[in-house]
């Protein structure tokens, strides 16, 4: 059936090159037979904390579990190596400095991408804009707006690398971040950097970690900042709806309902959501992630009931990143109640609000390749959908 690895069959080659048994590997990594058995066939999906305990039970980085998305040699990898280089030379930038209004321009053009997840026109650009907002920056010893832009351009870099399955290429952009974050008091500018070094935890596996990433940013922040401004609200909110993930994924009931208990309130004083040093805080965001915690925390029908309600009317706030990802987990939640047909149409709109993310997600392709396996082979929308995730030819 699939042309690339999924994770579920990944897992079963590394495991039978270890010389393990699915009942062995099953309890080393807190994980029933039969459900680790139903994985490796495909009948039921990899998630996120079942890679991270599978991964430290055979003692791999979570990425030899989720594989490579893509096919041969592929125009994403031309890119992803020119950024690589580029973040590589982090402090010996080959671009002069643009006019301050261009390169406002080029910026807030590379945070739209990102938000729009259209990532090949974004990875097409980034080392270039690099470059150019670095050699700014350095030309303009303590500036805090120009370190402002570096911080963010790190930002837009570190979703693509993300989003694209490399994350040694994220550890490095997140180290650039905090660099540049650190070269001026900009408490903002740090938060964000926060924000994607948990992101880095959190894509290992590494949860409890993240958590205290989450928590120190917190309570720096908490230090500095005074008042009820919406810099604060979006920054503390930001971070806590971080919190949320880490805590819902790690299976930490009561931390989970904290942070998203202040995350609530913090989106109260926003109001309306807001896109910010490419964080997006307020209401709606705060849902999706609610309904996402559901998920984690083995609550598949709240996620479902919740859906529903935004599958009718969709969030009209939110960016195509974050709507792709509400689509994917509710498909996610569909399929865990068998809702098959649902969790097809839920994909079916990923698709269209999102193509370039959900083509790479691997919480999109696991629902994909579990609606593939169970008889759903003759559907031609799915059909469509596997090959262009690369699942089938």
């Amino acid at each position: 059936m699939e042309s690339t690895p999924a994770p579920g069959e990944n897992i079963a080659v590394l495991r039978k090159a270890r010389g393990l048994g699915q009942a062995k590997l099953a309890r080393l990594a807190g994980l029933s037979l039969s459900y680790l058995s139903k994985i490796e066939v495909g009948t039921r999906p990899v998630t996120p904390p079942v890679v991270a305990a599978v991964a430290k039970a055979m003692r791999v980085p979570t990425a030899r579990i989720y594989g490579q998305p893509f096919l041969g040699v592929t125009e994403q990898a031309e890119l992803l190596d020119d950024l690589r280089d580029s973040v590589r030379r982090y402090t010996l930038p080959r671009e002069d400095v643009p006019p301050p209004a261009l390169l406002a321009a080029a910026v807030d053009r590379a945070m739209r991408l990102r938000a729009e997840t259209r990532y090949l026109e974004l990875l097409a650009m980034l080392p270039k804009l690099l470059g150019q907002v670095t050699a700014t920056a350095l030309s303009s010893p303590g500036e805090a707006g120009a370190w402002a832009h570096v911080v963010d351009v790190y930002g837009c870099a570190y979703a693509a690398a993300h989003r694209m399955a490399q994350p040694d290429l994220a550890d490095m952009i997140v180290s650039r971040q905090a660099w540049a974050a650190q070269q001026t008091w900009n408490p903002e500018a740090e938060v964000a950097t926060a924000w994607n070094e948990a992101g880095t935890y959190q894509s290992a596996g590494q949860y409890a970690d993240g958590i205290s990433i989450v928590e120190r940013a917190i309570s720096k922040y908490e230090n500095v900042a005074r008042g009820n401004s919406p810099a604060k609200a979006m920054s503390l909110g930001s971070l806590h709806l971080r919190g949320v993930v880490l805590a819902s994924r790690h299976k930490d009931k009561e931390a989970a309902a904290d942070h998203l208990r202040k995350a609530h309130e913090y989106a109260e004083l926003v109001q309306s959501d807001l896109l910010w040093h490419n964080l997006t805080f307020g209401p709606e965001n705060t849902a999706l992630y609610e309904l996402a915690a559901h998920i984690e925390l083995g609550k598949p029908d709240k996620a479902v009931e919740m859906g529903t309600v935004l599958v009718a009317a969709p969030p009209r706030t939110l960016t195509p990143n974050r709507l792709g990802r509400m689509y994917i987990d509710i498909a996610r939640a569909r399929l865990d109640t068998r809702d098959y047909s649902g969790a097809e149409e839920a994909l079916d709109k990923a698709f269209a609000v999102s193509p370039q993310m959900t083509e790479v997600h691997p919480m999109a392709r696991e629902v994909i390749r579990v609606l593939f396996v169970l008889h759903q082979r003759t559907r031609p929308a799915l059909m469509t959908m596997a090959k262009r995730t690369g699942l089938s030819n």
